[in-house]
């Protein structure tokens, strides 16, 4: 009978072990993200003003890569219309024409408005491979078109590690 008990103890504790050194692992669900924002000061969005964003990506895996505006009432379109390309760490170029719907017909926001701004979120790349570490690199360019687009408090680029 005790060498039955040391046996039950060693697989326990092996059990044990191999259930603390997995839990750091699963984590709690929660998505790596990085997000870059740059901001209008002036709540003014020059046409020719390209803005550039580089993204380090340490890891080769897939991500969701999303355009984020803020908007405040002075922003008078129904859609925030741009362009963007984008080069993967592996030489990949992308390059997509995008309308993000800000206004809806009758003049309201169709997005979530807090005090005295909105936020919009589009999606550009759903579940992108990014199949080398490196710089990722995205240019937003404003296709709106005037020479200055008014009531834009800023954009920004939000990547998300999906995993899949």
């Amino acid at each position: 009978m005790p060498k039955l008990s040391k046996f039950i103890r060693i697989t326990f504790y092996s059990i044990l072990f191999a259930i603390v050194i997995s839990l750091p692992g699963t984590g709690c669900g929660k998505k790596e993200s990085t997000e870059l924002f740059h901001r209008f000061p002036e709540k003014v969005w020059e046409r020719f003003n390209i803005l550039r964003f580089e993204i380090p990506v340490k890891n080769i895996d897939t991500y969701n890569i999303y355009l984020l505006a803020r908007f405040s009432p002075d922003f008078k379109y129904e859609t925030l219309d741009f362009n963007m390309i984008m080069n993967t760490p592996a030489g990949e170029e992308r390059i997509h024409e995008y309308q993000m719907q800000v206004r809806s017909k009758s003049g309201g926001f169709c997005m979530e408005c807090a005090k005295d701004s909105c936020e919009g979120i589009i999606l550009l790349k759903k579940e992108i491979k990014i199949a080398k570490p490196g710089i990722l690199k995205i240019e937003i360019e404003n296709l709106t078109p005037r020479l200055t687009t008014e009531g834009i408090l800023g954009v920004g680029i939000r990547m998300v590690r999906t995993g899949k």
